[in-house]
């Protein structure tokens, strides 16, 4: 690739040597996250990776997709680039788990209106530690300029990802009853779903993202807001060793409301009640600046909550146990009780 340059084509405003720095720039990253699985390194027309199939009986693929929304507008106003891909990570490998499969391998798409090769290396650099937390390799991925199609100094960011479960370990929420316990695995913050409605509420185009905000403990709102979200995988892949899980939902957008029916089975809701949810202070910092309704809140952000395990009321204790050794704050939120599929919040 060394004598492939074009002058045509970047008088059109595509660079493909700056594609080519980028590459190089973000090998080390990239590399950090094989695992012995993984084929060969990137600059091909295709990722290789060898699973480990090793004592499964039926494997089955689950794939997840996502990227990271309107929170890169934080990214763009802090000039800080180096997280947004542990979010696009976290948002494809957490909705994969729900199933109990292993995620394998992740591959990212980067859009952006100008490549600017430290900038694309920074990005990739955050997709590498997300992988590192998932446990997945990133064996490939796709950085391509846009001019004219959005701004020179804006990108977008999504990615992919590939796991692997044995059939029978799926998980199914068919063995839900009245009396299961829903569990919470505490959030890092807002996540990296409602920002839309973050941006608007809190003007961030226009405020001070670096000042201290006595609410928010000190810290600065830019600080808050860009915080990446948790990647749950080690911690819930330990715990089906242990537990019979009946049920996982990843919380994101659609917040309580939509995403926790997803996970139970029919003829049953889940009864929480709200003094039991430990809401983070960006959330009654927001509903505050907003004026946002209750129901409004629960049905937009996780409000401090990233992920809900169902499991037997006499596996409660042990799977809070569990979960708290593998470095989660988690705690009983609520119960299964007879119903339509709803989240009975009181």
């Amino acid at each position: 690739m060394k004598d492939s340059f074009s002058e045509s084509y970047k008088q059109a405003g595509v660079d493909v040597t700056a594609g080519y720095e980028s590459v190089e720039l973000m090998k080390d990253s990239v590399k950090r996250t094989h695992t012995p699985e993984v084929l060969g390194g990137i600059g091909g027309f295709g990722g290789l990776l060898a699973p480990n199939l090793t004592g499964m009986k039926e494997p089955v693929l689950v794939s997840g997709t996502d990227g990271v929304g309107t929170k890169i507008k934080l990214a763009f106003l802090l000039d800080k680039h180096d997280t947004v891909g542990i979010d696009c990570v976290a948002m494809c490998v957490n909705d994969v788990i729900c199933c109990g499969a292993r995620p394998m391998l992740f591959l990212d798409y980067i859009a952006t209106g100008k490549n600017f090769p430290e900038k694309i290396a920074a990005i990739v650099s955050g997709v590498a530690e997300g992988c590192v937390q998932a446990g997945c390799a990133l064996i490939g991925g796709e950085t391509a300029e846009h001019p004219g199609l959005m701004p020179e100094d804006e990108y977008d960011l999504a990615g992919f990802t590939v796991g692997v479960v044995d059939k029978e370990k799926i998980l199914d929420v068919t063995t839900q009853k009245p009396g299961d316990v829903l569990i919470a695995l505490a959030s890092s913050g807002v996540h990296s779903n409602g920002f839309s409605l973050v941006r608007k509420v809190l003007d961030v185009e226009h405020a001070d993202l670096t000042a201290p905000v006595k609410e928010l403990g000190g810290k600065g709102l830019g600080e808050v807001l860009l915080t990446p979200t948790k990647i749950y995988v080690k911690s819930i892949l330990k715990l089906l060793e242990e537990v019979k899980v009946k049920g996982i939902a990843h919380i994101t957008g659609g917040g309580f409301y939509e995403n926790i029916p997803r996970a139970i089975a029919p003829g049953l809701s889940a009864k929480i009640d709200r003094k039991d949810v430990r809401v983070l202070p960006i959330f009654d910092y927001i509903a505050k600046k907003g004026n946002i309704p209750v129901r409004d809140m629960f049905n937009t952000f996780n409000m401090g909550v990233g992920m809900t395990v169902c499991v037997a009321p006499e596996d409660a204790d042990k799977t809070i146990d569990l979960l708290t050794q593998a470095g989660e704050t988690a705690y009983r939120l609520g119960e299964l009780v007879e119903g339509d599929g709803e989240v009975l919040l009181g």
